[in-house]
């Protein structure tokens, strides 16, 4: 399914699910509801960015032909029997590894960052392995969520599945997060693994707890080569000054003698104010976490290229977006044509990348935003932009075999980010139609100081309205306050307010709409 059918779809479901719940009897009530829903105020426009292109470096057997990496390196990181071509990133952190720094590695989502400390690590054990040494356990990869760790150890033994090299060269890689059963844990004591990947909780365990098998697989770790933390960014506050004595105490239990390689990554560290040394801040951060001095030159950042022709600026493609957006899309659009396409080149450079002094991402946007972004730079109708738009992204982002071509890749991939919100609360007011209804809770009505708003329900079988409220009595009046439909008092006193439900109905004496105790609902 294309991403923005799926889209529509999704908010589709979404909506029907969310109003499945109540029918709304009161029409002023639902008006007001109904209008929310059809400002999207629980989806706002899906953000469009787009995943750039990451200049290229040498393959993993180039890497092998200059003794930067062993043969058996090379032949477990191939991808359909092909070396992997390695991004700049990743061969700058090989070369960081093989130098025995540590570094951090702050490039986006879908980057190969995992490839930045496998290779290194794998390469380390397979050395080893010829060289004769024992099996343990050279690194320890700690995930924030248990999904990351599964995800990753799938990945990794496909490379390490697919190699062909006999059992005592191949990396042994498992996982310790908690779900494993005590026989599976025993088993990894028993037998260590080169590799470890755990959780930050579980490692904790492993290094407080003193029986078995949580202390044979610590000590199966001494010497350890690597700590690796994914997902840094995660480790913040409390949950990082944690994280930050777990590796303090992952290095005094398993490398007393000699500093591991301290690797971290993420997609989002990168983030500091414009103007600040980016480099320095991540430096710093990461240097606490690992308790270990990483230089701004050993934070690792992506290095982008363009898919179209470098040569076409913007202006050039703004002088041909009318009549592109007007005419239908050819059949074929290969990559070759595609670069030097003014709609693709105006998409690469206006909504995926800042063309400065390098090439860096753009900042997600609405996909209104920018279809109107593009009916101001081509003069075409926003509502015709966007349908255009919608479709030029579809194409594009289908391998060049279903365009035309040859290739099974996409030329300019994008993600739509989906977000969306509960329906939650409804508060109105207690005065005549149409009331006032605000979804987010407040005392009062922002328009009519004094005037309460009430959260209300409304009965799955007619939509009738409720309010909730407590019954109180002040200066010998009586009126109702708002309460949370769980602050119900357990033990309520003949003096105390009494807690219930406010249900207008036509009895002019209690009708909410009139000028009883009620007061509108304002203050005593």
């Amino acid at each position: 399914m294309k991403a923005f059918e799926f889209n529509d779809r999704l908010v589709e479901s979404y909506e029907q699910f969310s109003r499945s719940f109540s029918d709304i009897g009161a029409g002023d009530l639902k008006d007001a509801v109904d209008a929310e829903y059809a400002a999207k105020r629980f989806w706002p426009d899906a953000l469009l960015s787009l995943n750039p292109r990451y200049e290229e470096s040498r393959t993993v057997d180039d890497l092998v032909a200059s003794g930067d990496l062993d043969e058996a390196t090379g032949r477990i990181f191939r991808l359909d029997g092909a070396s992997l071509r390695l991004h700049k990133h990743q061969a700058q952190a090989i070369a960081k590894a093989k130098a025995g720094e540590s570094f951090v590695v702050t490039t986006g989502t879908g980057s190969g960052k995992s490839l930045c400390f496998f290779v290194p690590v794998v390469d380390e054990i397979v050395r080893a392995a010829r060289a004769g040494d024992p099996r343990k356990t050279r690194a320890i990869i700690v995930y924030p969520m248990n999904a990351l760790a599964n995800s990753q150890i799938n990945e990794i033994d496909k490379f390490i599945d697919g190699s062909g090299l006999p059992d005592e060269f191949k990396p042994v890689v498992r996982r310790y997060t908690g779900q494993e059963s005590p026989e599976e844990r025993r088993r990894i004591a028993d037998n260590p693994p080169d590799i470890l990947l755990t959780n930050f909780m579980m490692a904790e365990m492993l290094l407080t707890r003193n029986g078995e098998p949580d202390s044979t697989v610590v000590a199966n770790a001494e010497g350890l080569g690597f700590i690796v933390l994914d997902e840094l960014h995660t480790y913040r506050g409390r949950q990082g000054a944690d994280v930050a004595v777990l590796v303090r105490r992952i290095k005094d239990r398993c490398a007393p003698d000699k500093a591991p390689i301290c690797i971290g990554t993420s997609a989002t560290m990168a983030s500091g104010e414009e103007g600040t040394d980016r480099a320095s801040e991540v430096a710093e951060v990461a240097g606490r976490l690992f308790g270990a001095e990483i230089g701004p030159e050993n934070v690792i950042g992506e290095t982008l290229r363009r898919a179209t022709d470098d040569r076409l600026d913007p202006e050039w493609a703004k002088s041909r977006l009318s009549s592109t957006l007007e005419d239908p899309f050819p059949e074929d659009l290969t990559n070759d044509i595609l670069r030097e396409h003014p709609l693709a080149v105006w998409v690469e450079l206006a909504l995926g990348l800042k063309d400065g002094k390098t090439l860096e991402r753009r900042k997600p946007l609405p996909f209104q935003e920018a279809a109107d972004k593009l009916a101001e730079d081509s003069g075409v109708g926003a509502e015709r932009c966007r349908k255009r738009l919608e479709e030029f992204l579809t194409r594009v982002s289908l391998p060049e075999t279903q365009r035309g071509g040859t290739g099974d890749g996409s030329f300019l991939a994008f993600k739509l980010h989906r977000f969306i919100s509960g329906s939650g609360e409804i508060y109105t007011t207690l005065t005549g139609r149409p009331r006032k209804v605000l979804f987010e809770g407040q005392r009062e009505d922002p328009d009519a100081p004094g005037t309460r708003l009430y959260p209300t329900r409304f009965c799955r079988e007619c939509g009738q309205e409720y309010h909730i409220v407590s019954k109180a009595e002040r200066d010998g009046r009586i009126g109702f306050l708002p309460r949370g439909i769980d602050d119900t008092p357990l033990d309520a006193g003949p003096d105390d307010d009494v807690a219930g439900y406010l249900c207008p109905i036509p009895d002019p004496d209690l009708n909410p709409d009139s000028d009883a105790d009620v007061d509108g609902g304002k203050e005593f």
